[in-house]
């Protein structure tokens, strides 16, 4: 692929992402980051896969990486996940759970 259609594709993709994800109501933000989430998973398998078939130090270095941005990509997303339900929690069910921890 010539790097001109690559950029280009590039560019459009992320313009087409801004738009679908600007107009994507604020009730609707949570279950698409868990759909999101998911879909990142995607990419600690592939890591998986492409480390099956490596043999240099080279590949060995870029394949940990990748694993641990995707981690980390994944971690982070089911974070900030959680944290956009508890706004959604009624006061009563967080002073429930602030109890139960309590106890613990």
């Amino acid at each position: 692929m010539d790097i001109i259609v690559a950029i280009t594709l590039f560019i459009l993709a992320l313009l087409i992402g801004v738009e679908v994800i600007g107009k994507v109501p604020a009730t609707l933000h949570t279950p698409l980051m868990s759909g999101a989430n998911s879909i990142h998973g995607i990419v600690i398998v592939g890591v998986v896969i492409v480390a099956a078939h490596a043999t240099s130090p080279l590949a060995w270095v870029f394949i940990f990486l990748a694993a641990v941005l995707g981690t980390m990509n994944v971690v982070g997303g089911y974070v900030v996940t959680d944290r956009m339900l508890e706004m959604f929690k009624s006061d009563k069910t967080k002073k429930t759970n602030d109890k139960n921890e309590e106890a613990k």
